[in-house]
Order: C-alpha cells, then sequence, then structure tokens
C-alpha cells in the first residue's frame, strides 16, 4: 500500500498519509482491544487494591458467563438471532442489487440508489424510533391491516423479537446491497446472455453466473451485517421486550449500571471472539481471502 500511495502522492505524502493510518490503527483500534482483554483477566478492585496482592490474572469473569444460565441463553440467542438477521438482509437484498446493477436503466438505477440512502442521512435511533411508531400496537401498520380486513385485532409486533429483526434488516440492508451491487455489476452481461441463450433459466443462471462472480461481495455483506447486528445495542433496546434482551445489553448493563468493566470487558470479548470465528467461517463457505474481501 505504502509503495501505491508513494507512487501517486510522492514519498512525504505517502509517509504522512501511512502515519495517520497507524496512529489511527493503533490508537483507536490495537491498544483499546488489549486493554479490554487485560481487563477481562482482572477483578473488579478497589483504586486502592489494583495493583495490589489481590489485583491477579484468572477466568473468573469468563466464568460467570457460562455458570449464569439466563445471560449464557441470551448470549446464544443474539448470536442465532444476528446470523437469522443476515440471512433475511442477504434474501432482500440481493434481488434489489440485481436489479440495480444489471436491470435498471443508469437513471432509474441513480433514482433507486438516491432512495435508498436519504432515509439513512436521518440518526438511526430517529429511524429505529420510527419502526416503533410503525410497529406500536395502535400504529399504523396495525390501521392499515385492519383497514383491510386482514387481521380481527391489532397484533402486538413489540412483544418479541419481530420487531428487533425488522428494525435490523432494515437499518443493515445497504450494508448488504452496496457490495454486492459492486460485485455484480463488474459481471460481464454477456456471461449472463450467454448463459440464457443456451438455455439456462434465471435460477440456474443466477446459481451458476452471477452468484459465483458476487461471492466476494455477498460475504463483504454478511460479514458487515451480521458484526453490525450482533453488536447492536440501539435497534434491541427500543424496539425489544423485556423477554428480548440482547447481549449488548447486558454488556452496557455491567459497564455503565453495574460498574464493573471487568466483567463487562470478559463479554465483550467473547461477543467479539464470535464475530471473527463468524468470519473465518463465511470467508471458507464462500472460498475467498481478506484481499476479494477488501475488493
Amino acid at each position: 500500500m505504502f509503495n501505491q500511495l508513494k507512487a501517486r502522492f510522492g514519498s512525504g505524502l505517502a509517509v504522512g498519509i501511512t502515519g495517520m493510518i497507524a496512529i489511527w490503527l493503533i490508537g483507536l483500534v490495537i491498544l483499546p482491544q488489549l486493554l479490554m482483554v487485560d481487563y477481562s483477566f482482572r477483578p473488579n478492585l478497589l483504586p486502592a487494591d489494583i495493583g495490589g496482592p489481590k489485583d491477579t490474572y484468572s477466568l473468573t469473569n469468563y466464568e460467570t458467563l457460562f455458570n449464569n444460565q439466563i445471560h449464557l441463553k441470551i448470549f446464544f440467542k443474539t448470536i442465532w438471532s444476528s446470523v437469522l438477521v443476515t440471512t433475511l438482509t442477504l434474501l432482500v437484498s440481493y434481488p434489489i442489487a440485481f436489479y440495480l446493477a444489471k436491470v435498471a436503466t443508469p437513471q432509474k438505477a441513480a433514482l433507486c440508489l438516491l432512495l435508498l440512502i436519504i432515509p439513512f442521512w436521518i440518526n438511526e435511533i430517529l429511524r429505529t424510533f420510527s419502526w416503533y411508531i410503525i410497529l406500536a400496537y395502535k400504529g399504523p401498520l396495525n390501521a392499515l391491516l385492519l383497514g383491510l380486513g386482514l387481521i380481527d385485532r391489532p397484533i402486538r409486533f413489540l412483544s418479541g423479537d419481530g420487531g428487533v429483526l425488522i428494525g435490523m434488516v432494515y437499518a443493515y440492508i445497504l450494508f448488504m446491497i452496496f457490495p454486492i451491487y459492486n460485485a455484480i455489476e463488474s459481471l460481464d452481461s454477456n456471461q449472463v446472455k450467454a448463459a440464457r441463450n443456451l438455455g439456462a433459466g434465471w435460477i440456474r443462471t443466477h446459481w451458476r453466473v452471477i452468484i459465483p462472480h458476487a461471492k466476494p461481495g455477498i460475504a463483504t455483506g454478511c460479514i458487515m451485517t451480521f458484526m453490525l447486528a450482533a453488536g447492536s445495542y440501539a435497534v434491541p433496546a427500543l424496539l425489544g421486550s423485556p423477554g428480548s434482551r440482547w447481549f449488548t445489553q447486558i454488556i452496557y448493563n455491567w459497564f455503565f449500571e453495574g460498574g464493573d468493566w471487568n466483567q463487562g470487558a470478559a463479554y465483550a470479548f467473547l461477543l467479539l471472539v464470535i464475530c471473527i470465528g463468524f468470519i473465518a467461517l463465511v470467508m471458507r463457505i464462500f472460498k475467498v481471502g481478506l484481499g476479494d474481501i477488501a475488493k
């Protein structure tokens, strides 16, 4: 990367850009993560006891999670729900990305992209509140369904995980659409025409031609959506019920309500490990490397 920057901007500017990137990575990514790992293995002590004989490394904070059946259940539910959010977002995003890349005219594609992006100019919390209003017991969605005669009485969409799933699919859909759109757009349309001329149906054409070409984009979208869903706090806090808590809410409680940063760091580190494992799994399933995803 340094050689590319040097060739384009000169050695002086290349050193400056590389240095800023290194400072950002070390100061805002690597060191905070290392500090979190260090916290997770140490007990929660009074300031006077830090560095003393009680300040020893152990697995106590991690054992707390596996001994707490409620927290453990929420942990696995969060992972499973994040996978479900990723799958639903992929199913919704793939047809849209294909339409934008290969079907729509440039003018229609630009208009659709603009309509997709405009709502995301608004803060995520405000967009989540809009779904809270839409899905409310006496909200417009229930009023519409009642008006059409599809239901006899309002549905409590916010009483379980349904509202959280809908809110997350909406919140992170762009992170799935754009990588897939970029991947499909680079596909030579003549390959699609050739498959169709040879008698392949649309399903077979997508399965054998388009999806294999779009694998890096699909993998990138799945990784980004899963990590955002697993680490989300605002959406489950606003659209979830007491029985649909997210693991991030427990981490938040440890840090800001319970005052136990060490326990919260252990929980956060376990979630980070799962996210890294998901990245490795997706890369293995789609048979792509970091270089393919970076494109």
